[in-house]
């Protein structure tokens, strides 16, 4: 993702009319070291975050996971990009937004403690012997979800995935046979705290963007030129790039939450799903490039209005990979509710937009 980030900087840098050029602002470190850090230091909590929500995912689920990361994202980073920008977007429609966002949060906490008491009932309901413990080891035996050949253990690579109905007990045991990250038995509260954690991350990186291209701390010498965006978003992807690549070998080989350790050889041997992830990368890259394009125009705070993605996974989410599947009419509620009330504030946000001067 960030190697496409950088690619794209440079790129499009030598397009249009943007002074100062892109790439004598490469050049000029020892003049605007401040923005670069500043630059630099949105793409490490860029980074940071993106690795906490993939640990999320497994606890919370994407859907709950989006959305209670990016309203975090849109309440703090929001805020503060609004004093930023000298309140060019409109604080009486801004803020009731961000509030919108607030009970989005709520209710997306709500969400995922109505369902894990939902799955734990269900596994409740199966035999003592097939309980799963630290690690599940269930398999179905009735006609309707006996697989032909056994569950796959990717981790493993032998026998083949059961086709099991989304939502049952048995659904629930494979997920949790086949993933890394183990959650059973684990507290609710890990999942969120891991989720909460990243939307802070992800809250800081846009006002630490906006700091980089606009210097409203004044940390530039008079006369110096301010970063462009392609400038910043040059430093904003090559400072990911290496945090995201230290702290992925480091957990490679002291992997944590119980994940098994692994190795180089391992790694670049398993090629299932890197397409997906790669593809991953470069939608990611370019959506934060053309956020800060848009932001720098229409103020960032508006331009935060990117985080509806959360509408985008809930799709996946629920109809692709059958989160929230037989769950209770409780959690269908409160799932509706946060999903109505996230696509409220998004628009509330769009509509706050400003134009800078």
């Amino acid at each position: 993702m960030y190697m496409v980030e950088s690619k794209a900087a440079f790129t499009l840098g030598e397009f249009g009319d943007a002074r100062p050029n892109f790439v004598y602002q490469l050049t000029e470190l020892k003049d605007n070291w401040p923005s670069v850090l500043f630059a630099m230091a949105g793409g490490v909590v860029l980074s940071i975050g993106n690795l906490a929500t993939q640990y999320a995912w497994a606890f919370v689920g994407l859907s709950v996971t989006e959305v209670i990361s990016s309203s975090i994202t849109v309440v703090i980073g929001s805020t503060f990009n609004y004093f930023l920008d000298d309140k060019i977007n409109k604080a009486e429609i801004l803020f009731p937004g961000i509030a919108c966002f607030l009970v989005a949060v709520g209710l997306g906490s709500a969400v995922h403690s109505s369902n894990a008491a939902d799955n734990k009932a269900k596994l409740n309901n199966l035999p003592s012997d097939s309980k799963p413990g630290t690690r599940a080891t269930f398999i179905p035996t009735s006609c309707e979800t006996l697989p032909e050949n056994g569950i796959k253990d990717p981790e493993v690579g032998n026998d083949t995935v059961g086709k099991l109905k989304a939502g049952t007990a048995g659904f629930l045991v494979e997920i949790e046979n086949r993933r890394s990250i183990k959650v059973f038995g684990k507290s609710i509260l890990i999942g969120l705290a891991i989720t909460f954690f990243a939307g802070v991350c992800f809250s800081l990186f846009s006002p630490a963007f906006n700091l980089a291209t606009n210097d409203q701390w004044h940390a530039l010498k008079k006369g110096v030129p301010h970063l462009i965006v392609y400038t910043a978003f040059f430093y904003f992807s090559v400072s990911g790039f290496v945090i995201a690549l230290i702290l992925n070998i480091r957990f490679l080989f002291s992997p944590i939450l119980d994940t098994h350790r692994s190795s180089f050889k391992a790694y670049l041997n398993d090629w299932n799903g890197r397409g997906w992830a790669l593809l991953a990368g470069l939608l990611c890259g370019f959506g934060n490039g053309l956020q800060f394009m848009g932001g720098q125009a229409a103020g960032y705070a508006a331009a935060d209005a990117v985080q509806a993605l959360p509408l985008v996974s809930t799709f996946w989410g629920i109809l692709l990979f059958g989160e929230y599947r037989k769950s209770s009419r409780r959690t269908y509620i409160l799932l509706v509710s946060m999903l109505s009330m996230f696509i409220v504030a998004v628009a509330v946000l769009m509509a706050s937009a400003g134009h800078r001067k």
